[in-house]
């Protein structure tokens, strides 16, 4: 809407599991990958999918194509200077479907994937346009996660945030204020037998099966030396692990609905 304010939500599904896309986005791509063409790709009880890295990319320049008719638009209308666009993901790539990250290094040099609370599984891109309020090209090393997005947008709007979240607006990081930085920030989920993860500072800790064990021990890692989680150096560093417990205690908010612990018998 042009001539009022409006908040647009395109919650893309592509690309994901089941490897599904029109045939003439993945036709180019079959005769690009055509040593995928015997390769079949199924997920849950879905249809099968000949050629599942033919149909990622396809899926891909899908995606890629309507976000550009977004863009278009908005500068068909002349609003684009006046409008904040983010693009990101909810999680990490997946196998489901016969996808194969390590084909196209969707990863890069990050550990896990989807489900998994290691940077593979919780770090995604967030990308934002807003022509003549962000340097164009810019590159920001703030660390933010989704829970920020609504008192971004709260600031932007000029409302007050409700005082229920654990969100910061990164409004000034946007458009180059000083801003606040979390403490730390806190992940679970209830999957491979339960996990738990905390990044505080360029310190990530993460427990692994605590669904029987909530005592599990901690890895810690640098992610500013050790990006790809690869050295755990829990032991050499144990003030850390110490914060870590207290944090991991603190942080959690039990739920009846999602019980990360096993109940005792």
């Amino acid at each position: 809407n042009a001539k009022k304010t409006f908040f647009a939500y395109l919650p893309i599904t592509i690309p994901h599991a089941a490897m599904q896309c029109p045939e003439e986005d993945v036709a180019p791509f079959r005769k690009k990958f055509p040593q995928f063409e015997k390769k079949i790709g199924k997920y849950s009880h879905g249809t099968e999918v000949r050629n599942p890295v033919a149909a990622f990319a396809g899926m891909m320049t899908r995606m890629d194509r309507g976000i550009g008719q977004v863009l278009d638009l908005l500068n068909e209308l002349n609003i684009a200077d006046n409008t904040l666009v983010l693009f990101t993901s909810d999680n990490g790539p997946h196998y489901e479907g016969g996808h194969q990250p390590e084909f196209f290094n969707s990863n890069g040099p990050l550990k896990g994937h989807k489900r998994d609370l290691y940077e593979g599984g919780i770090r995604v891109p967030l990308i934002a346009y807003w022509p003549g309020k962000i340097k164009a090209g810019s590159v920001s090393n703030h660390i933010c996660a989704h829970w920020d997005l609504m008192p971004t947008f709260c600031e932007l709007a000029k409302i007050t945030t409700p005082n229920h979240t654990d969100g910061i607006s990164y409004i000034p990081t946007l458009t180059g204020r000083e801003q606040k930085k979390h403490a730390y920030l806190y992940w679970e989920f209830h999957s491979y037998g339960n996990a738990q993860a905390i990044r505080l500072e360029d310190w990530k800790g993460i427990r692994l099966k605590v669904k029987n064990n909530p005592n599990a021990p901690i890895q810690l890692y640098n992610l500013k030396l050790d990006i790809g989680e690869t050295k755990n150096i829990a032991a050499k560093h144990p003030n850390i692990i110490s914060r870590m417990t207290q944090l991991f205690k603190n942080a959690h908010t039990p739920s009846d609905r999602f019980p990360l612990f096993a109940k005792k018998k």
